[in-house]
């Protein structure tokens, strides 16, 4: 069965506390309730994760299955990180880029990001509701995706 993954990136487990202006006052924890929720009320899988290291979130990234689709909030690694950009490029699994704040209004090293151009797009600047857009879009796009491999199905076996 196919999962929607949400990855957070370095730092993220600060949510709520770490410049609330700038990142909101929502914990990590609410945010994450939030989101599986959504995805459970609309009969998708949702699994939440954060961490601070590099090689695991590659680990986790390069371990998705082509079924699964990807909200993934890089935080400082946008900038900085060929190693993820590669390793979503390798897997090509359907992936949104999420970012809290407007990357494009901050610093100018902020509004670079290594990882666009191996994801379908970017929701930025919206606090927590970047993440729950890309929540909606991921379902959306996974119950489509279900439907056109019924319908594959069905004409494969002549049902149709």
């Amino acid at each position: 069965m196919s999962k929607i993954y949400v990855f957070h990136g370095v730092n993220l487990h600060l949510l709520g506390v770490r410049e609330p202006d700038i990142y909101g006052r929502t914990s990590l924890e609410e945010l994450d309730k939030k989101l599986t929720s959504m995805g459970e009320e609309n009969g998708a899988q949702v699994e939440c994760r954060q961490t601070n290291h590099e090689g695991e979130m590659i680990d986790w990234i390069t371990s998705l299955k082509p079924t699964d689709f990807l909200i993934l909030n890089p935080a400082a690694w946008t900038h900085s990180s060929y190693a993820i950009f590669d390793a979503l490029k390798g897997v090509q699994i359907p992936t949104l880029e999420v970012h809290l704040s407007n990357i494009h209004a901050r610093e100018s090293f902020r509004s670079n990001s290594l990882i666009t151009g191996a994801c379908l797009g970017q929701i930025s600047g919206l606090g927590t509701d970047s993440y729950l857009l890309a929540m909606a879009y991921a379902i959306e796009f996974q119950k489509h995706r279900q439907s056109e491999e019924v319908n594959t199905t069905e004409t494969a076996n002549g049902s149709i």
